[in-house]
């Protein structure tokens, strides 16, 4: 699925082409800035984008061996949340309708 193909799902859940484009983009958008100035993005059930700092290193040239000095960079990580993990390795069923990472209502205490 690419953004407009996401776009376009949240459209026909929405019934709204413009403002599912909008609330779509405005949500990467904020995603991109928080991780970009350090901090973890998490979505229940679904997961989160962490930045992290690979530290400087020496590496190899494959085709010549000589060494190499990698300097530090900063990466992003996903780590899918347990719900997303259980749909998509088929311990638990995708529901037919309705949001599939939403927690099942809690319930009533007798």
């Amino acid at each position: 699925m690419n953004k407009a193909q996401l776009i376009q799902a949240v459209a026909n859940a929405t019934g709204n082409r413009a403002q599912a484009t909008l609330a779509v983009e405005a949500a990467l958008d904020a995603m991109v800035r928080a991780v970009a100035a350090g901090e973890v993005v998490s979505v229940t059930g679904f997961g989160s984008l962490t930045p992290e700092v690979r530290p400087a290193r020496i590496a190899r040239n494959p085709q010549t061996g000589e060494p190499i000095e990698v300097a530090e960079r900063r990466v992003v990580k996903f780590r899918p949340g347990a719900r997303f993990q259980d749909l998509v390795a088929g311990r638990r069923a995708m529901p037919e309708s309705g949001n599939c990472i939403q927690k099942a209502p809690k319930a009533a205490r007798p």
